[in-house]
Parts: C-alpha cells; structure tokens; sequence
C-alpha cells in the first residue's frame, strides 16, 4: 500500500472557508458575479438565470459572453465600480480576484455574504445527485463525455463544464433529471464543496504548486475529495496513473467503494487494441470480461481514457445501460479549444488545444504527431501558462514538446500572476532543445509577430497546433489568414 500523504494543512484556503455548509440557491438573493464572463463564473450564471435567480455581474473586459448572458437575463457591466454590487444579497467569485478589487471590498464593508464559484455552483446541487470530476488533466474533455454519455441514455443532466461542448454551443444547462455533471477544479482547494454521488479522479500529478506547495499537499488535498464522496457512493479513478492508483488504495482502505479503469491490465473497465484514423479513434472496452467497441469522434489514447471514465460513472455509478452510454459517447463531437480543428490554408492544417501543464501537452502533441505524415511536419505554437508553472515545470513541459518537428515558443501568459525575474518563455525553449536537440525551436517573446514567423514556416502538409490557456488561441485565425484561407 502507498504511503500515506500527511501535512498539517490539507491545503490553504485562508479566504474560504470550502468546509462551512453551503446554502440552498434559494437563499442567495440577488447574485453578483465578480469577472462574470470567465468560463467557470459564466457557467454558474447560466444555471442560476435558468432556475429564475436573479444575476448580476461585472467583467473586467467586453467578452462575447456577456452578451449572451445579457439576452438570458443577467444584467452585466464592463468594468468594477462599487455601485454595480449594491443590493446584492450574495457576490460570487473565484480565486483570481484581488482583495483590492473595488466591488469586492464594497461588498465586504456592507457584511455580503460572499461565495467562492464552487460553492455558488454547489449551492444549485441541493437535492440532486452530483458527479464530480477532478484530476491534473483531461476534466473538462471527460465531464464533456459523461454529459452526452448520460443523454444518450436518455437523460437530461444538469451540467458545468469548463469549456464549450461543441454540439450543444454552451458551458452550463439546467437539466429536467436530477444528475448534475460538474467539472472539479482542484487548483485551489475548492474541489471538496460538492459532495457528489460519484466521483471521477482522472489523475493525480503534481501541478498548482504555487498554491499546495508540495505534492505531498496536492494528494492530502485529493484524499480530502475522496473523503466528500457521499456514503455509498462511488470514486472512479484511472489504473494506468501512479498518483490515482495511490488514491485508490487509499480510499479503499477508508472503506469506500473504488472502481478503476485504463489499459493496465487490472483495471475493472479495461481498455486494448487503441486504434486512430485521423481525428476520430476507436478501442475495445472490456467491463469485467464483457467486450464493447468504443467508438469516438475525437482522436488520442488520452481520450480513449477519458471516455472509459465517463463509461465507468455512467454505467456503474449511476445505473446506466452500457448500450446507450456507448452511443452517447460515440456522439460526441468535442470541446472548444480541446483539439480544435480551425481551418485549413495552402495545404496547412491548424488545430488549437487548451494544454497548459505538462501532462496535457505531452498528450496533445503525442496525438498530433500520431496524425502527421511524412513529408508534413508538426508544427506547435506554445504559450507557456504562469511565471510559477513554468519555473517549476519548464524541463517537463520541454520533454512534451519534444515529439514535434518544429516548435515556437511564446512568452508566458501571466494571467493571475506578476513576473518572476529570470522566469520566461526561454526557459521552456531551452528545455525543448535540451530533450531533443533536431527539434526546430524558435522563441518568439512579441506575441505580434508569432502569427507571421509561423506562416512563415508552415509549408504543406504540415499540420500547426497552438497550445495553452492563454491568448494562443487569437493566434490559429491570424496565421490561417497570413497563409490566404479562412478560419473555422
């Protein structure tokens, strides 16, 4: 049995407290969202705008989702002014918002009761039954599949994504049925507000060590998951991850139920045979001992993981019959920016992906490379995604890079954080090199003129994939546009 983690503080949530009960979306008054047009933030909104609560929301930028949370109902701002929160029976924010923010501190000097977005998001679960999903990598795509696995059972679940599920063109819907799907953000401790029926582990990495500190700390927090799982419910978790397997053993000397899943021969929902054509993949899924065919419109082994996750929780967890849970995977069609196709021109294909931490860069461009044939190359733009992530991890994120034939390398997206002296985009290009020394590697630090080295280098049949949680992804429609074609 694997050690097991110990630290004096799970994890540090010194502005929440992610333990105190959460109450009942009926309770809340008027909701005011801080930074309402961030994926997570605006998912919740939906929700809440669907069961007739009253939304309000500030953004500090004019994104096209405020629009459309405007036309369902909310009222929205852009820009912080104190005036926009007054009369707010609740504020609801994430992680990311300063304590100097104006409309923040108001609504702490007038005594709001103020929620952290997965407690906002929980306080709609009363009375349903929730399925979480946590894990380093592969949530979103995995929450993704287990929603249209669920509706092609013929149910109607509630869901929360953090990305936009292609076929339905939306983060969050409120379904008729009482299954809530919701994506588990682990970054900062949150995770442990939902409580669910089932829970769904994908893999446990070390990852946010600028909030856990340690490993150690990110599997304390993990196992403090585990331990909200409800009595009698169920955790799923991935046989081919040490860190999930750990978790595993774990949970089950705790006395609760455990069911596993991957390629590794053990596992409870097995998966062999993975084969790939183009974009689309397919694997025999053996569920204890009874053989299926997996068929998926989405490509890499990764994914094939995912999809056996969703199978587990959706035919164990919760009762569904395999049949239509198959037919509802193989329905589906994708996840915005999760191996997004965007558009061919002058024989280049261009594919954007969300990967910012080591292990999903190092799936995406296994997948990528999977699909290139020779004399095409693989091109791969990466924005690396905090100063801390890259200080911490350049040397992993240069080894995933490292399948490609040809790599530009961006300056670093800051998003939340303020520049470390020393820290930049160079450190992942050096990495790059280092791992594979005949890899191509350009590092390009002014991010207006990565769209033009690109074009520049692309020829036919290379395919181009801009990778990271950053503003990479304003990049694909710029370089297709350079080498004459349109964007999809």
């Amino acid at each position: 049995m694997s050690a097991q983690p110990t630290t004096e503080r799970p994890f540090a949530a010194a502005r929440f407290d992610f333990s105190a009960p959460v109450p009942r979306a009926e309770e809340l008054g008027r909701v005011h969202f801080l930074a309402i047009g961030g994926a997570g933030m605006s998912g919740v909104a939906r929700i809440m705008l669907a069961r007739g609560i009253e939304v309000s929301g500030s953004d500090a930028k004019d994104v096209p989702v405020l629009k459309a949370l405007a036309s369902e109902g909310a009222t929205v701002w852009v820009g912080f002014d104190e005036e926009h929160q007054a009369g707010a029976g609740t504020i609801v924010m994430s992680s990311s918002i300063r304590d100097d923010n104006v409309e923040l501190r108001a609504a702490r000097d007038r005594g709001a009761r103020i929620l952290h977005r997965a407690q906002g998001l929980a306080s709609l679960m009363h009375g349903q039954r929730p399925v979480a999903v946590a894990g380093a990598n592969g949530k979103t795509t995995t929450t993704s599949l287990l929603t249209v696995a669920l509706q092609g059972s013929g149910l109607d679940p509630s869901f929360a994504v953090g990305g936009e599920l292609a076929r339905h063109g939306t983060n969050a819907h409120q379904g008729t049925d009482d299954v809530f799907v919701v994506e588990a953000d682990e970054s900062d401790g949150s995770f442990i507000v939902y409580r669910p029926e089932v829970a769904i582990v994908t893999n446990v990495q070390p990852d946010h060590l600028d909030f856990y500190e340690s490993f150690e700390v990110v599997q304390a927090a993990y196992d403090a998951f585990v331990r909200t799982i409800r009595p009698g419910g169920l955790l799923v978790t991935c046989a081919d991850d040490a860190g999930a397997v750990g978790l595993a053993e774990r949970a089950r000397a705790a006395g609760i139920p455990v069911l596993t899943y991957g390629f590794d021969p053990g596992a409870d929902v097995g998966l062999r045979d993975h084969q790939q054509d183009g974009l689309t993949s397919a694997a025999t899924l053996v569920d204890r001992g009874v053989e299926h065919r997996l068929s998926l419109g989405i490509p890499g082994r990764h994914n094939a993981l995912n999809a056996a996750a969703a199978y587990a929780a959706a035919v164990h967890g919760l009762g569904q019959d395999p049949a239509g849970v198959l037919v509802g995977l193989a329905s589906f069609t994708g996840t915005r920016r999760r191996f997004e196709p965007k558009g061919e021109a002058a024989g280049v294909v261009l594919v954007d992906d969300y990967a910012h931490n080591a292990g999903k860069v190092t799936a995406v461009v296994e997948t990528a490379a999977g699909l290139v044939e020779a004399p095409g190359r693989l091109v791969v733009v990466f924005q690396p995604h905090l100063y801390s992530r890259t200080q911490d991890f350049a040397a992993e994120l240069g080894r995933g890079l490292a399948p490609a034939d040809v790599v530009v390398v961006m300056d670093i997206y800051a998003a939340r954080e303020d520049p470390v002296p020393g820290v930049s985009g160079q450190l992942v290009a050096d990495a790059v090199t280092a791992a594979r020394p005949e890899v191509e590697v350009h590092y390009v630090p002014s991010w207006s003129e990565v769209a033009g080295v690109v074009a520049d280098l692309a020829r036919p049949g290379d395919l181009v994939l801009t990778v990271g949680a950053g503003d990479v992804t304003m990049v694909g429609p710029e370089i297709l546009r350079l080498l004459g074609g349109e964007s999809g």
